[in-house]
C-alpha cells in the first residue's frame, strides 16, 4: 500500500541526497515541490534546516540536531505501516472474540482452528459468556465479533448486527440402560415422571424455558451448574437432562442422547454478534463460522441424536 512521503521523509531524501534536485528524483517529485516542503518544515521549527549552496546543501546546526529525531520518526512510520499493511493482509493483529459456554465445545473452536491454520499472524484471544455479556461488549468496542444466542425477539444493541449461523436443536441426556436411549426423538410429557438435572432454580433461565411457558414442569431435584456434573448424576443413574446440540461433542461416552421434539422445546437461533464494520479478521473468521456452522447443521439432519 503506498504512502505519500512526509516532511521528515522529504527532509531525510534532501539530507542523504545533498541537493534538492536528487532529492526530487528519488522519491518522484518535482524539484519545486520538494523545495517547498523543506520550507514549510523550516517554518514549522522555526530555523532553517540546510545551508544552500552553490551546488547542492548541507545540513545546518539546526538541521543537524533534527537528523536524528526525523530518523526516528521515519522508523516508527515504517512500522505502523508494516502493522498496517499486516492488518490488511491477515499476516497479523488481533482479534477479541467472545462466545457463550456451549459454543465452544465445537462451532467456535473448529472455526478458530481453521482461522489459525489460515492466518498463523492473527493473535485471537477468547473469553466464554453469557450471550448478554458479549453484546454488550461487543457494543462497546471490546470485542470484535461474538457467538450469541439472545431470547427470541430481543433486539441487539445500537452498532451491533446479528448473523446467523444456524438453529441449534435440543438433546436429552440419558443414562445408556434408558428405555428412551437409542431412539432419535423424544416427547418431554414421556419423560414427565422423571428426575431433571438443571443448572438454575429459575427454569425460565434454562432450555426449559419455552416447555414452562406451555405449562411443562419438570421435577428437578438435582442442581448442578456444571456439565461434567450434569452428566456424571446422568451417567450414574440420577437423572436426565437437556443438552444443546453445540454441545453434543463434548458428551462422555457412557451417556445417550435423544433429540427433543422441536414442538417441546423449539430450535435455538445462534447468532454471530459483530459491529457495523468489522475489521478485516473479524469478517474472515465470521466466515469459518457460518462454515463450520453448516457443516454442524447438516451433521444434524443426517443424524438428529448427535
Amino acid at each position: 500500500m503506498p504512502f505519500p512521503h512526509g516532511l521528515y521523509e522529504v527532509f531525510l531524501a534532501v539530507a542523504r541526497a545533498g541537493s534538492f534536485t536528487a532529492a526530487a528524483q528519488a522519491l518522484g517529485y518535482t524539484q519545486s515541490a520538494v523545495s517547498r516542503q523543506v520550507q514549510s518544515l523550516e517554518a514549522e521549527v522555526g530555523a532553517e534546516l540546510f545551508e544552500r549552496l552553490p551546488r547542492g546543501v548541507r545540513l545546518s546546526e539546526a538541521g543537524r540536531v533534527l537528523l536524528p529525531h526525523a530518523e526516528a520518526v521515519r522508523d516508527r512510520l515504517s512500522a505502523a505501516r508494516a502493522e498496517l499493511e499486516a492488518l490488511r493482509t491477515l499476516d497479523g493483529g488481533l482479534l477479541r472474540l467472545g462466545a457463550f459456554s456451549s459454543a465452544t465445545a465445537a462451532l467456535v473452536p473448529r472455526a478458530q482452528a481453521a482461522f489459525r491454520e489460515r492466518h498463523p499472524g492473527v493473535v485471537v484471544t477468547r473469553v466464554e459468556g453469557p450471550s448478554g455479556k458479549h453484546l454488550g461488549l461487543v457494543a462497546a468496542g471490546e470485542e470484535d465479533l461474538a457467538v450469541v444466542s439472545p431470547p427470541p425477539g430481543t433486539p441487539p444493541p445500537p452498532g451491533v448486527t446479528l448473523h446467523h449461523l444456524l438453529d441449534e436443536p435440543v438433546l436429552v441426556a440419558l443414562g445408556r440402560d434408558h428405555p428412551c436411549a437409542g431412539r432419535q426423538a423424544v416427547r418431554l410429557a414421556e419423560l414427565a415422571e422423571e428426575e431433571w438435572i438443571v443448572g438454575r432454580e429459575r427454569l425460565e433461565d434454562t432450555l426449559f424455558r419455552p416447555a414452562v411457558a406451555t405449562g411443562f414442569r419438570p421435577r428437578t431435584g438435582l442442581l448442578a451448574h456444571d456439565w461434567i456434573a450434569k452428566l456424571g448424576a446422568v451417567a450414574a443413574g440420577l437423572g436426565v437432562t437437556l443438552v444443546p446440540a453445540l454441545a453434543a461433542a463434548a458428551v462422555r461416552p457412557d451417556v445417550a442422547l435423544v433429540a427433543v421434539d422441536p414442538g417441546d422445546v423449539p430450535y435455538r437461533a445462534v447468532h454471530v454478534a459483530a459491529p457495523a464494520v468489522p475489521t478485516v479478521a473479524a469478517g474472515a473468521f465470521l466466515g469459518l463460522l457460518r462454515a463450520t456452522a453448516a457443516e454442524l447443521s447438516a451433521s444434524w439432519r443426517a443424524h438428529p441424536e448427535s
